[in-house]
């Protein structure tokens, strides 16, 4: 299952779940009645041992709150979300537009990198059967010609196992990559199912005095986290759009630049994506320079500590991995030469 189905699904999830907010609406009825009795009896008795006039408007507070627990669903979620969903929908279309950009011009600098190797007569081999071939019907049965055929062997097997082992650590940070980003969505997800559901309990306690505050936090809340969503797209977006102009100039410097170097490019490329995966991270922190939710720092520097985390994981898996491939390829290197010998002798009495 492709990453995208799986951010839909979490999107219908919180569709689903949405009509259990009507399930704690009776409980809340029942705290924010007995909450509003308290309150307006307290203002009304404080205003008559004071020999004041009651003032009316404050004491419609409970009633207004009562109006938007008994409505939840429409009134509350649905103009939250109604204004934050134009949010989400401008910042998908810029990443739909970026990761566009970024497939065409992937395919046309593999192309190009075919093309380039396939006019060198040094490297041709090594990525055409029929141009490997060919140069080895070209060479004689003299010693040193059995020594070329070997070399040939031996550097082809050698740049086939150096780019399935590059394309195995871009595959996997690929994968860690979108992991990250999906992770971010389920918890997403999770915390606004959790705010929708128990939303009218929390309008129900700020009816109560000294509990006023819980429905400016709710709301704080759940605008934050409803963020993460447009905030991950721009991240995503900005790291396309680095990915784009990297694509770009291999792409000018392929066609301009015949001693170009795609080593380095490959590598400047799985750094990003290291650098992506932490990012990812701190989505919550730049999700909360927008709009500021209390007691929400805790939860800011445990992704902190878990990003850096991540990082030291990531990077000790890069280190042993090298380490391991290092170890392998020098004995892969004296198989390598063996099984050429062997098929070039092979080769040689077939002839005869």
């Amino acid at each position: 299952m492709e990453f995208d189905n799986l951010h839909t699904i979490l999107r219908s999830l919180y569709s689903e779940m949405m009509p259990l907010c009507a399930d704690m609406a009776g409980v809340a009825k029942g705290i924010a009645g007995l909450g509003a009795l308290f309150y307006v009896a307290v203002r009304v008795w404080q205003s008559l041992a004071r020999a004041e006039a009651i003032d009316v408007y404050p004491l419609l507070r409970p009633f207004a709150v009562g109006f938007c627990i008994m409505f939840f669903p429409t009134v509350v979620l649905g103009t939250l979300n109604a204004v934050l969903s134009p949010v989400v929908q401008g910042t998908n279309r810029m990443l739909e537009t970026q990761t566009l950009d970024m497939n065409e011009y992937r395919e046309q600098k593999d192309k190009l990198e075919y093309e380039a190797m396939i006019r060198n007569p040094e490297t041709a081999y090594l990525v055409s059967n029929e141009e490997f071939d060919r140069q080895l019907e070209e060479l004689g049965w003299s010693p040193s010609d059995m020594i070329a055929m070997a070399g040939m062997y031996v550097e082809r097997g050698a740049y086939n196992m150096k780019k399935n082992i590059r394309d195995f650590f871009r595959e996997v940070l690929e994968l860690l990559f979108a992991a990250a980003a999906l992770l971010i969505d389920t918890l997403r997800t999770f915390f606004l199912i959790v705010l929708s559901i128990l939303g009218p309990i929390a309008f129900a306690i700020s009816v109560w005095d000294g509990f006023h505050s819980t429905l400016t936090q709710w709301i704080c809340r759940y605008i934050q986290i409803y963020l993460w969503l447009p905030v991950s797209d721009l991240f995503s977006s900005v790291l396309a759009k680095i990915q784009v102009l990297m694509l770009q100039n291999d792409i000018s410097e392929l066609q301009n630049n015949p001693n170009f170097s795609l080593e380095a490019s490959n590598g400047v490329y799985i750094v990003f994506l290291i650098i992506g995966i932490i990012g990812y991270f701190t989505i919550p922190t730049v999700a909360g320079w927008i709009i500021q939710a209390g007691g929400s720092g805790s939860y800011g520097r445990a992704v902190t500590q878990l990003a850096g985390k991540g990082a030291g994981v990531v990077g000790g898996v890069a280190g042993a991995a090298v380490g391991n491939v290092a170890g392998r390829a020098g004995r892969a290197g004296m198989n390598m030469g063996k099984a050429a010998w062997k098929h070039t002798a092979g080769r040689l009495f077939k002839r005869k």
